[in-house]
């Protein structure tokens, strides 16, 4: 099984935990950090998660991982919120962050630059635009290295 396909069978295995437990799942991703594996399952509520909601879900996802042992390697599980900074990644983060204030790094300079902070205003095959000082911008999905909620203190 590749990475994305631990991601998905994880991903459909949470479905009904988070359901039970009244949370939705933001994101799950299977990533190597040094020598070891992370499985990491990012969910989410209305008013942000608590450390019991994290909990939870970790204990009642351990216990269907352990069931259906489908990950080759040993790896440690992770369940947390997504946090303020939030990677938009998958369709539907771009969809519910519109009209929200994000940062753009891309792979490349792009008029001299590589960071764009602006208020994200579309998101179309792939396609993100941001308003920056008013202007539109559009950047191609494949030149984009990662995109995050900005946040203020």
């Amino acid at each position: 099984m590749s990475k994305k396909d631990y991601e998905a069978r994880t991903e459909e295995l949470l479905l009904p935990i988070v359901e039970e437990f009244g949370v939705h799942v933001y994101d799950v991703e299977y990533v190597k950090e040094g020598s070891d594996w992370y499985l990491r399952a990012y969910i989410d509520k209305e008013g942000g998660v608590t450390i019991d909601d994290c909990e939870n879900v970790s204990r009642a996802l351990n216990v269907k991982l352990d069931e259906e042992d489908f990950v080759q390697d040993a790896y440690i599980l992770e369940v947390s919120s997504p946090g303020l900074g939030r990677k938009l990644s998958k369709e539907r983060h771009f969809r519910q962050s519109m009209g929200l204030e994000i940062e753009l790094k891309t792979y490349k300079p792009i008029d001299k630059q590589k960071e764009f902070v602006g208020i994200l205003t579309d998101y179309d095959n792939g396609a993100i635009t941001i308003e920056i000082d008013g202007q539109p911008k559009t950047f191609a999905k494949e030149d984009v290295a990662n995109v995050r909620l900005t946040f203020d203190f």
